[in-house]
């Protein structure tokens, strides 16, 4: 029997990643439409779709308008900066991709996208589905369990990372990744402007965790504290408990959707491709195209947290040998020449040297999926 494979993408947390990872180097259209965001999400999409061939599939979004935690707290991510006019004009574009790939696009009014997927993913994991949350937050930690995992996207040429119980629990020193609520809930967090407990920062927080076991227990017996951090407990007791509230993902949220209904659907070609060229993503197109034409054999890379691994040995049969892309860089190195460290590179000593470089290969061009030239640079974060 196949596994069910569910991945839930954050979309905007994507987004916003892939837009300030070219920041210094914006892709722009010949008319000027900077298409940065709209670029990294697809080809954050297309690693997934590749890599993972995911069973299952949907982007979440936050909707407009308030929500819940705004209504508890007016101030709630009140210190972040306004959207960049260049992600609010490449959202709109973003879910007509989605679509054309058909993946479904999930949102809830007055809840955030974090919601919709803690409820996705417990309605899924009671359903036999392994879960994985594409999402950089450390927020999601809360919602992994035994067959809900976080799986943290690739990043300047990094490989992605898989968080289970284990991980999470080791990384944040607690005994259960519930516990990321509590953890929250007394140190804050600076980026959704979740206030904590004044003066209480991860370490203090780790060990009244340790101590206490939640924060409900801390306040209740905080006469076992001493000195300042007594003090600090019992003044800001009603902000740490509005804290744990705001830092909470609801698992219940009225999503109209289930997890049979996410199956990953049939792709519109000619729909995708149109809107493709007019964002001029050239080499997106040979390459999603490829890939379509290409039959995947389903043997998911992603290795499990308990070091039990569904990676297949790497069977040559399935190479494509007359694919440019499939060869070793050395064979189609001279696509990188506009490369930083190529065209600083003035003798020729260190061009040879640039060659090596070359050959040794792009930290992501041996799997075929780095073409070299400017998107070479672009994507993988190669610096002079």
């Amino acid at each position: 029997m196949t596994e069910k494979r569910l991945f839930l993408l954050d979309a905007y947390a994507l987004i916003f990643r892939a837009y300030y990872a070219l920041i210094k180097m914006p892709r722009m259209t010949s008319d000027g439409f900077n298409t940065s965001a709209i670029f990294g999400f697809v080809n954050t999409l297309e690693e997934v779709l590749r890599k993972e061939r995911p069973t299952h599939i949907a982007v979440c979004f936050d909707p407009q308008g308030p929500t819940f935690r705004s209504e508890l707290l007016d101030s709630y991510k009140g210190e972040r900066s306004a959207t960049p006019e260049d992600i609010k004009r490449s959202v709109p574009i973003i879910k007509e991709i989605i679509k054309c790939y058909g993946i479904p696009v999930l949102e809830s009014p007055g809840y955030e996208a974090d919601d919709v997927i803690g409820t996705m993913a417990t309605r899924a994991s009671k359903e036999g589905y392994t879960t994985y949350m594409m999402t950089p937050d450390k927020d999601f930690g809360q919602l992994v369990g035994p067959n809900v995992l976080q799986y943290k996207p690739s990043y300047r040429g990094q490989d992605f990372e898989l968080r289970g119980e284990k991980e999470v629990c080791e990384r944040y020193g607690i005994e259960r990744t519930s516990q990321v609520i509590d953890l929250l809930a007394l140190m804050g967090d600076k980026i959704d402007n979740i206030p904590g407990c004044p003066g209480v920062g991860e370490k203090t927080a780790q060990k009244l965790i340790a101590d206490f076991g939640s924060v409900e227990d801390i306040i209740a017996r905080s006469f076992e504290l001493k000195g300042a951090l007594k003090k600090k407990i019992e003044e800001n007791a009603a902000t740490i408990m509005l804290s744990k509230d705001l830092a909470t993902i609801r698992t219940d949220v009225p999503v109209d959707a289930t997890p049979d209904s996410l199956a990953l659907g049939e792709v519109d070609k000619d729909k995708l491709f149109a809107i493709f060229k007019e964002l001029e993503f050239k080499t997106l197109i040979d390459r999603v195209g490829r890939r379509l034409t290409t039959k995947q054999p389903n043997n998911p890379t992603t290795k499990q947290p308990n070091n039990q691994t569904t990676q297949q040995p790497n069977n040559p049969t399935t190479q494509q040998p007359n694919n440019p892309t499939t060869l070793p860089l050395r064979f189609r190195s001279r696509r990188c020449r506009d490369h930083p460290r190529w065209r600083h590179s003035r003798s020729w000593l260190s061009r040879r040297r640039m060659r090596q470089y070359l050959r040794r290969g792009c930290p992501q061009g041996n799997d075929g999926s780095c073409e070299g030239g400017e998107d070479c640079r672009r994507l993988h974060g190669h610096s002079g």
